[in-house]
């Protein structure tokens, strides 16, 4: 049915447990897994009077790269566990539903596996749906974990 599977993470206790379950559905369907992790761009969040330092930049590079692969460090440790054959990718985009569908493209990836924080109301409406947001823009299918 599925062959190659993209599970991203944000790092959140519910992505942990979508990535639990999107395992397991990989197992079940014989399945490849690719564990994801969309790395913040620097270009904004680094700024002071003066702007932001090299030194800045490149320890916040740096500390988020180590963070990404501890994540999807994290997914890999459970898919090798359980039998299902894993990698995993960082990629730096300042939207991270644009980071999703550029890896599950770039993989060939015929599913994307995600959670769904399940904002609702004016939290959904100022912060948006990272999810939505997937399931907006890619022709690729889309499981969706709550």
């Amino acid at each position: 049915m599925y062959r190659r599977i993209l599970i991203p993470t944000d790092g959140s206790e519910l992505c942990r447990n979508a990535a639990s379950k999107g395992i397991e559905f990989a197992r079940v369907n014989g399945a490849e897994v690719v564990a994801f992790h969309a790395i913040p761009a620097t270009s904004y969040m680094l700024y002071t009077e003066s702007g932001p330092s090299d030194l800045m930049v490149e320890q916040f590079e740096k500390e988020a790269r180590a963070r990404g692969e501890r994540l999807t460090g994290e997914i890999a440790e459970l898919a090798q566990k359980a039998g299902v054959k894993v990698e995993t990718l960082c990629l730096a985009n300042d939207h991270p539903w644009e980071g999703i569908i550029e890896a599950a493209n770039s993989k060939h990836c015929d599913l994307i596996f995600m959670a769904s924080h399940g904002r609702k109301g004016l939290t959904a409406l100022l912060l948006g749906s990272e999810t939505t947001k997937v399931l907006t823009h890619t022709k690729i299918a889309v499981l969706v974990y709550r």
